[in-house]
Parts: structure tokens; sequence; C-alpha cells
């Protein structure tokens, strides 16, 4: 076994802390990396804290990871030692059943292993990147190009993934009119994607102090959704709407924002069931519709796309030591937009 050390909650009543563990040996198909750089999800606060369901302590999160390769197996032919690579939200599939045999591993039909708070085909739990290495499956390990600073390419194996496969699969582009609801980790992804794609991009958030970031981002307006005025002049106005938001909020709001035949994306995960009345749907023909992340060809795709147009995640870097005073500023919505961890701090 490869004697590996990270931070951990052993409960979910306890702050993370360090913890030394235990990850497999190589195999054959394997590639075992030195994990550099680790993305904070909101979902990895959720997740320690029980707020989706049950976890699976102790729980080391992080599944936006980068680094070098250090290891591979005798069949691997991918990756060579000394690449940049990365694991993204998942780490293993069934790969055979229709929905793997179409790149959509994240929709496996026998469910897919997540980076952590999973259990392998073995059993044994998955830890994720707030670790000083990892071993993966050769088909879940992603290329990572030098174009990019490393560090802020982490987030794209979440945040990024998470809005680009949304855009790409409703052929989000030019001639649309995109609504991004929400200016965080995420949402700060769906603007610069919606941008890039060529759309019309309008920020939609409760916060009048972040229309210049959004303007920064490259959105081309702003609206104010707790002003009713500025609500009033855009209602059945968008084509689409990317909802990253993991708080509750009025679906029936933002559905009235929507032209005929108009799609409001859910990608954010609110701990509470949505809300919708069934007028806010038949008014327009309007559709609700949800993504996952995207599966590995699509990643891969995504990152090539992002190393071509040099788009990386806005980031503030913080030391291992400081994550859980960084859960509470990103509570407060006190980032822009996403915490890397530098895991030499480890």
């Amino acid at each position: 076994m490869i004697q590996a050390k990270g931070y951990a909650a052993q409960t979910a009543e306890t702050d993370l802390a360090p913890w030394d563990f235990e990850r497999r040996e190589v195999g054959p198909h394997d590639v075992q990396l030195e994990i550099l750089y680790c993305g904070v999800c909101h979902s990895d606060l959720h997740q320690i804290k029980n707020d989706w369901f049950p976890g699976i302590f102790p729980m080391v999160p992080g599944h936006e990871i980068v680094g070098k390769v250090i290891k591979v197996g005798d069949h691997v032919k991918k990756f060579k030692v000394d690449e940049l690579a990365g694991v993204g939200c998942m780490v293993d599939s069934c790969q055979v059943c229709e929905n793997c045999k179409d790149g959509l591993e994240q929709y496996c039909l026998e469910g897919n292993v997540q980076t952590y708070n999973g259990r392998g085909k073995d059993g044994v739990p998955t830890y994720g990147g707030y670790s000083n290495t990892i071993v993966v499956r050769e088909e879940f390990v992603l290329h990572i190009s030098d174009k990019l600073p490393l560090a802020a390419t982490a987030p794209l194996l979440c945040a990024g993934i998470t809005t680009y496969s949304p855009l790409r699969h409703w052929k989000v582009g030019k001639g649309h009119k995109l609504a991004v609801l929400g200016l965080g980790g995420l949402g700060h992804m769906g603007v610069k994607f919606g941008v890039a794609f060529g759309a019309e991009v309008t920020v939609l958030s409760t916060s009048a102090s972040k229309e210049a970031a959004a303007k920064e981002l490259g959105a081309h307006h702003f609206v104010v959704t707790s002003d009713p005025a500025q609500v009033e002049a855009v209602k059945g106005s968008f084509d689409f709407i990317l909802d990253t938001v993991s708080a509750e909020h009025d679906m029936n709001l933002y559905l009235s924002l929507l032209r005929t035949n108009g799609i409001h994306i859910c990608v954010g995960v609110p701990s509470e069931p949505y809300s919708i009345h069934p007028f806010a749907l038949l008014g327009g023909r309007k559709s609700v519709a949800g993504s996952g992340i995207g599966g590995i060809p699509e990643t891969q795709e995504m990152l090539d796309f992002c190393a071509e147009h040099n788009i990386v995640s806005d980031i503030e870097m913080i030391d291992m030591k400081d994550i859980t005073a960084s859960y509470a500023r990103m509570l407060k919505g006190d980032v822009r937009y996403r915490f890397v961890i530098d895991m030499a701090t480890l």
C-alpha cells in the first residue's frame, strides 16, 4: 500500500484535520499523481456535513485535482511520468453500459465511482484531493496543458465542466440570450463559456455590488433580481437560464424570465427541493432541466478548449491549514471565485 497524508473530516460534526491513510498500489492500468493543487468546491462542504446524504467517514474531500504523474502501470498507454494530469469528480464506472459507451460515464447506469465519499468496486472508500497523492485508473485521468496556469486550471475539473457540458448539450451560442443565475465558482465559469460560445450573456444576482465583476468577466448585461423594476424589464427575454445557485430560491420568478420554449438549466444543488407551480411551465411551454458534470471525453474537450482560448478559473490560493476558515468565507460568498489549495502546504 502507498502511504498518503491529507485532511479529513472524521465525522459530520468535526472540522477537517490532518489524517494519514493508505492508497492502493499502482496496478497495471493505474496512474499515480503527485497532487500539486486541489480546488475547493461547495459540494465538499455539503458532503462533509451530510447535507445531501449520509457520508462515508473519515472523508477526504476534493475533486478538482491537478498534479504531476509520478508512476504508471505496465499497461498504461496514455500517460508518462512527469506529465501534467488531472482528476475530476469520478474515478471509475462500469465502462460497458450504453451511457459509458457513449462517453457519458457521469450517468453510468451502474453508478459511477465518485472521487471521494464513494466506494470503489472493491468496496474500499474513495478519498479525494485534499491529499498529497492519488491513484486512478488510466481511463479517468485527464491531460492538462502546460499553456495554462496549473492552479487556476484545477477548478475546471468540476466548476468548468459542470457549466461547459450543459451549454454544449443545448448548443448555446450565437443568437441566444443566456442568463447566468449566481456569480460564484460555477457562475463565473458559465459567464466565461457563454461569452466564448458567442451568446449574449446576462448575469442575474441579488447583489448589485457584483455588477462590475460580472462585466469584467465579459457579461454584456447585469440584472439585480431584488429590484422589481429590473426584473420586470427582462421578463420573457431569455432563451436559457443557467442556474448555478446552491441556496434556496424562487424558481417560479426565474421561469417568468424565459421566452416561449425557454429552458431553465439547474446545475446548482440546493439542500431543499425546488417548488414549481405548474402554470410557470405551462405558460410558454417552458422546460426545467438538470445537468451533472460531463463524461471523460467531454471533460478533455473542455480542457483543450480552455487551453486554446486561454480560459481558467479566477482563484484565490490558500494553505491547507486554512480550509475551515475558507469554508466559512465561501458560505458568505467571500471568494472570487474559487479557492484552490496549494498542496505544498499540506
